[in-house]
């Protein structure tokens, strides 16, 4: 029988009767995830999400959280903003990721570092080994170039527009939408200067686990890699679990693995130092 959803009072029964449907992509409130590492508490689960292909999530992370993302069909494309929380006007700052580590290309115990020399987040772990400093996201107009429409709202969303829903949760605008890095598609720069993309599709599973070096904004849209060769519009869903963790000790890995990258951890040091 076909509710009559013109009368308010059966339009509340109805959406209420809906409360319970699960979606494809969506977060689990609350968090719960079976998964979780070793020494890892269900107490500690701060964030489980689905990130539907296409989609985009956001979250506000304290320092010393973890942040782990799954490729879970092999063609997901996390394409990562990271905000200073507390003063946003500090963000990622791709070019001086690549420069400060002579390095461009991410793994385990790389860092993403801001505009002020800091550290926003450090690569713990890493069984991917395919992500992309150089080419950023794709827009409305390249997406429409390529599918034939662009449209936040239309069949192909492009992820700066999907940067610009996310980042607009936390009071940001259009302007604060900053140059990215693309975590699970890669990209490799030969000696000639040509880039040689790394789109997949991959094993299914791959997944990293970043750290909050400070208390960060992330941003994530999950749109097909801008140079994707495929006619179609290919990427499949993301899963995004963090929980929370201690603080970066000083004997830590990441932080001692360079001399530039030690500076940019005594400089987050000094920032919490008040």
């Amino acid at each position: 029988m076909t509710t009559n959803l013109a009368d308010p009072m059966a339009a509340r029964d109805h959406a209420r009767a809906m409360a319970g449907t699960r979606a494809d992509a969506m977060p689990v409130l609350p968090p719960a995830a079976d998964d979780l590492p070793e020494g890892v508490s269900a107490n500690d689960l701060v964030w489980e999400e689905m990130i539907a292909a296409g989609g985009y999530a956001t979250r506000r992370l304290s320092r010393g959280s973890r942040l782990r993302l799954i490729d879970l069909e092999g063609d997901a494309c996390a394409s990562l903003l990271i905000y200073n929380a507390d003063m946003p006007t500090e963000r990622l700052n791709v070019a001086d990721t690549v420069k400060v580590q002579w390095n461009a290309y991410l793994g385990e115990n790389k860092l993403l570092l801001s505009d002020m020399g800091r550290v926003l987040m450090s690569i713990l772990y890493d069984e991917a080994g395919t992500h992309d400093t150089f080419c950023g996201t794709s827009n409305a107009a390249t997406n429409e170039a390529k599918y034939g429409e662009g449209r936040n709202s239309g069949a192909f969303p492009n992820g700066r527009d999907r940067f610009l829903l996310g980042s607009a949760k936390h009071g940001l605008q259009r302007r604060d939408v900053h140059p990215c890095v693309n975590l699970f598609k890669g990209t490799r720069i030969e000696k000639d200067g040509t880039i040689t993309p790394q789109i997949g599709p991959f094993d299914s599973g791959r997944s990293m686990i970043l750290r909050a070096e400070m208390d960060v904004i992330v941003v994530i849209a999950n749109c097909p890699h801008v140079m994707d060769p495929r006619d179609e519009y290919a990427v499949t869903r993301l899963r995004a679990t963090a929980w929370r963790g201690p603080v970066t000790p000083q004997d830590d890995a990441a932080r001692n693995a360079s001399p530039e990258g030690l500076r940019a951890f005594e400089n987050v040091e000094d920032y919490y130092r008040r």
